[in-house]
Parts: C-alpha cells; sequence; structure tokens
C-alpha cells in the first residue's frame, strides 16, 4: 500500500485523514473563574502570547477552505475577547455553524443581541450546581445570579437553551435539584458531564473522582427525570472514563475530526495535548491550517494505528477506540503511545482502579482543593509536575 512519510512519521495512505470538520477557538485563557475541574493547562498563565483579530480571521478562512463546519468559541472566557463578534460575524458569513461556550460572566442584553446579530447560532451556558452557595464554591466566584439572569436573556432571544454542568464528587449528589433548575429554566438540553482527569481537575482528582453509590445514584435520578420529561429536555449523563472498563474514542480519533488552536496560536489534535513530551504542535502564526492538518509531527504522530503498542497493536477493538486518549496514557502510563490506562486490558490499569478504590472512602483525600489561579498556575510550568507515577 502507498505510504508517504513527513517530518519523520510514516503515514498509510488508507488513514490520511478527512478534513478538520470541527474546529474550535480557545479565544483567551483569561476567565473570571476559577474552577477546580478546568481543562485549560496548569500553566496557562505562562501563556499569554494572544493571536490579534486577523490572524483568527485568517485562521477561519483557511480552515473553512479546507472544509471546516463547526466553530466553537470558547476559553477560558471568550467573552472576555473585544473581537468576539467580529470573528462570529466573519465565521457565520463564511458558512460556519457557531457554537458559544460560556460561563455567562461578560453577557449583557445589548451584547447578546450584537453576537445575534453577528449570526451566533447556538449558546452552550455553564453552571457548576443548582444552588448561589455551591455554584459560586465550585468556581470561586460570585457568578450565580448573573448566570440565571443570563439564562433569561438566551431564552427571550429564542436560542436553544443548552445547559452545561460539570459532575463532580462535590456536586454529584445535586443531581435532582441541577435538573429540577434547568426544567425551571426551560432547557431543551442539558449535559449532566462528570469531569475527566486532566490538567486542573487532574490535580484536583482525588476530591473530585464520585464513588460508585454516587454514581448510580445520580444516574437512576437521571433516568427517572427522562422518564417523567418525555422527551421535553434532553438529558446528557456522560460517565468518568475511570469507570468504564475501555477506553473512549477520544476525539473521533486523533487528528481525525477535531483542531483546535489555543490563544497563542498553537494548533492540537485535542484540547490538552500540549502537554505531551517530545512532540512538536505547529502554530497558526507560522503554518497554514493546510500544513497542518496533513503535514505537522504533532497531528500524524498517533494517527491511525501504526503507531500502537501492545496490547492495542493486536486488539480486535482498536478501530473502536484507537488505542483511547493519549494524554491519559501519558498521565497515568508516563507513556503517550501506551494503551490508555483507562482499559481493563492496560499494564497499567491498576492506576485507575487504585484511584476508584480511594473513591469509595468517605473521605478519599485530606489535602485541599487547588483552584484555577494565576499566581497557581505560575507555580506548576511543567504539567508532568502533576502526571501519576
Amino acid at each position: 500500500m502507498a505510504a508517504s512519510e513527513r517530518n519523520g512519521v510514516t503515514m498509510p495512505a488508507s488513514v490520511r485523514p478527512g478534513p478538520p470538520l470541527w474546529l474550535l477557538f480557545e479565544l483567551t485563557y483569561r476567565c473570571p473563574l476559577q474552577c477546580v475541574f478546568c481543562y485549560n493547562p496548569v500553566d496557562f498563565a505562562r501563556l499569554d502570547q494572544e493571536l490579534a483579530t486577523d490572524e483568527w480571521l485568517r485562521v477561519l478562512h483557511e480552515a473553512r477552505a479546507l472544509g471546516s463546519v463547526q466553530l466553537g468559541l470558547s476559553g477560558g472566557e471568550p467573552l472576555t475577547r473585544d473581537d468576539l463578534e467580529e470573528i462570529t460575524a466573519e465565521a457565520h458569513s463564511l458558512g460556519f455553524y457557531t457554537n458559544l461556550i460560556t460561563s455567562g460572566v461578560g453577557l449583557t442584553q445589548a451584547r447578546l443581541e450584537r453576537l445575534r446579530t453577528a449570526g451566533l447560532d447556538h449558546i452552550q451556558l455553564s453552571f457548576q450546581d443548582s444552588t448561589r452557595e455551591m455554584n459560586d464554591f465550585l468556581s470561586h466566584t460570585r457568578t450565580f445570579d448573573l448566570k440565571r439572569r443570563v439564562a433569561g436573556w438566551i431564552k427571550a432571544l429564542d436560542y436553544p437553551m443548552v445547559l452545561n454542568c460539570v459532575i463532580h464528587r462535590l456536586n454529584i449528589d445535586h443531581i435532582d435539584k441541577i435538573i429540577e433548575m434547568a426544567v425551571e429554566m426551560g432547557a431543551e438540553y442539558l449535559e449532566l458531564a462528570n469531569a475527566q482527569y486532566y490538567s486542573w481537575a487532574h490535580l484536583n482528582r482525588d476530591a473530585l473522582l464520585p464513588s460508585r453509590a454516587q454514581l448510580q445514584a445520580a444516574e437512576e435520578t437521571t433516568n427517572r427525570w427522562r422518564d417523567r420529561l418525555q422527551g421535553r429536555m434532553r438529558i446528557l449523563f456522560v460517565v468518568p472514563d475511570y469507570y468504564e472498563e475501555r477506553p473512549k474514542r477520544c476525539m473521533n480519533g486523533w487528528g481525525s475530526t477535531f483542531m483546535t488552536v489555543t490563544p497563542d496560536g498553537t494548533a492540537l489534535p485535542c484540547h490538552t495535548a500540549r502537554m505531551l513530551p517530545g512532540l512538536e504542535f505547529p502554530n497558526v502564526r507560522t503554518s497554514s491550517v493546510r500544513e497542518i492538518w496533513y503535514d505537522s509531527e504533532g497531528f500524524n504522530r498517533f494517527r491511525g494505528f501504526g503507531w500502537m503498542k501492545e496490547p492495542c497493536a493486536s486488539c480486535p477493538e482498536r478501530e473502536k477506540d484507537f488505542g483511547g486518549c493519549r494524554c491519559q496514557a501519558y498521565l497515568l502510563a508516563n507513556d503517550a503511545a501506551a494503551a490508555d490506562p483507562v482499559c481493563s486490558k492496560s499494564p497499567f490499569h491498576h492506576v485507575v482502579t487504585e484511584a476508584v478504590e480511594r473513591a469509595q472512602q468517605s473521605r478519599p483525600v485530606e489535602k485541599p482543593l487547588v483552584f484555577r489561579h494565576k499566581e497557581e498556575s505560575l507555580t506548576r510550568s511543567d504539567p508532568a509536575l502533576i502526571r501519576d507515577s
């Protein structure tokens, strides 16, 4: 079979990907919230060279020409960028479906109207819990009342009401009230996404990983609400990887459909890939989207199956999960090419089962939570500092 070599990485012709259908712009790492589960890099404070407006617009044009169709606008908090409306309008004019992923902080009725005029298609609003006390504690800010006002503005403009709440040990017992809050707000869609343990969530993992009993009770509550609502609101409940026997098909496969562009222009095949050692990821300031997607070492390294070790290399399920998550493999096995330790076949699966067993204790950890904060970030320049040994 014909093959090509790019930057020392041999690529079988059969795994040459289609276009990056889903484009994510992480416009900034600035954020008023200090969530303990944030997936931004733990050293985000050292990465402060944000792309200028014209650079973001150029990337939009290049990605659309390559075949990208969906654009996520996130951060940090994307509303801290004064050019959000301009970027949204350009994306709309090019034919992107645009989705704003926001805490709501920085949004006013007037600005929401401007974003609507610019062509924004979709808004996903985050909550941390169903009460002012817990929401504000978990985000380390006073934002609950603002979020409720923002939800009302979104609903008034006939946007689909899409709420997101990251679920973990500290709020999973409040699932009933979280769903009730979403119903009261008239949400059409609620994502109850259990934290996945990367970046700040990995740093706080032992405090955040729920017990089996908590997960079971939360799923039962969710199912009761599904039956009660009869489709009036769609509820998605995402189980944490640590409680699965097989890994997820991370980002639908490395470099297959997804590209994220970080605030400084680094292009990544997943949100957290820049932590991986020995990989050079390209930057949109110096490379075109086409070059990044097809020719760069970073995007080619874990495409297809040629990089796989055992047990993945001969596993009949490799075409389903592509070996799982490379970042999770690095964090838990100190080897980005290892089988994802979530998999029961992985020689490092014991790292996951040990963490799960600790989570069954009533008080699994005594150390305090580490909130996402600039000063805290400046002490953590090396992501390996939080890697499991």
